[in-house]
């Protein structure tokens, strides 16, 4: 007589007992860290779009944060307005820090008006327009945040990857990458919506020349500059009618 813990029935009512216990705890630990987790992604927001403005602790070489401890107290300090942009509604709302462009993109798509959010902050008595962009890399998504002064010319940038080439792609976010946009011009003299192309055939690889509208590329990182191309050009030529409005 063999024992009932060798046969068939046993064994699927063990596993289905281990799914249902597994995923409860899992569901429990989800649930209880979900405040940890906002919480972080809040402060890292926070530390992202401080960064754009020069807010930081960068060394020589390398691009640092303002510390976690330190993040929200900053952000209070430099930020003056968070706006969110819809159509030709502009609102000053608090709550814009919370959208998520990745659903905005994606609402937008479906045909519903986009809501575009920007931080107005103020360092050393000038001011900072920052807007979060976000596309599509070799292997998945990348974003940032683009700081402007009030004629789109670029003051400070800082991108980051999900999962770009480590040594390739993923330099996006190595402060040689991201201090090149600095200066770079997004409108022409007369007014048209250029963009920056991190070209691979820049002629300019010291980055001297700001109203050519690129920068240099990273070697072997191809795709990923296209999509750093991208969502620059089409996630900021959204805030140009805000710009143009600045000079009426």
């Amino acid at each position: 007589m063999s024992k009932r813990t060798d046969s068939n029935s046993y064994t699927m009512i063990f596993a289905v007992i281990m799914v249902l216990v597994v995923g409860s705890l899992l569901a429990f630990f989800a649930s209880s860290l979900k405040p940890n987790i906002d919480e972080n992604k809040r402060i890292e927001k926070q530390q992202n779009i401080l960064y754009a403005m020069g807010i930081n602790q960068n060394d020589e070489s390398s691009a640092n944060f303002v510390s976690t401890d330190i993040a929200g107290t900053e952000f209070v300090k430099y930020i003056k307005k968070q706006l969110i942009i819809q159509g030709n509604k502009i609102s000053e709302d608090d709550t814009a820090f919370l959208i998520d462009v990745k659903k905005e993109q994606t609402a937008a798509k479906a045909g519903n008006e986009r809501r575009l959010p920007l931080f107005i902050g103020e360092k050393e008595g000038k001011v900072f327009y920052v807007a979060p962009i976000r596309g599509k890399g070799l292997w998945d998504a990348i974003w940032g945040y683009v700081a402007m002064d009030e004629n789109m010319i670029v003051q400070g940038a800082y991108f980051d990857h999900k999962g770009e080439t480590p040594g390739l792609g993923a330099n996006i976010k190595q402060r040689y990458f991201m201090d090149d946009f600095i200066g770079e011009h997004l409108m022409s003299a007369s007014g048209d919506f250029k963009g920056i192309t991190v070209a691979k055939g820049n002629n300019d690889p010291k980055n001297e020349e700001k109203t050519d509208y690129e920068v240099d590329a990273i070697a072997g990182a191809t795709i990923t500059g296209d999509g750093v191309s991208a969502m620059i050009k089409k996630d900021l030529a959204l805030y140009v009618p805000y710009f143009k409005s600045l000079k009426k």
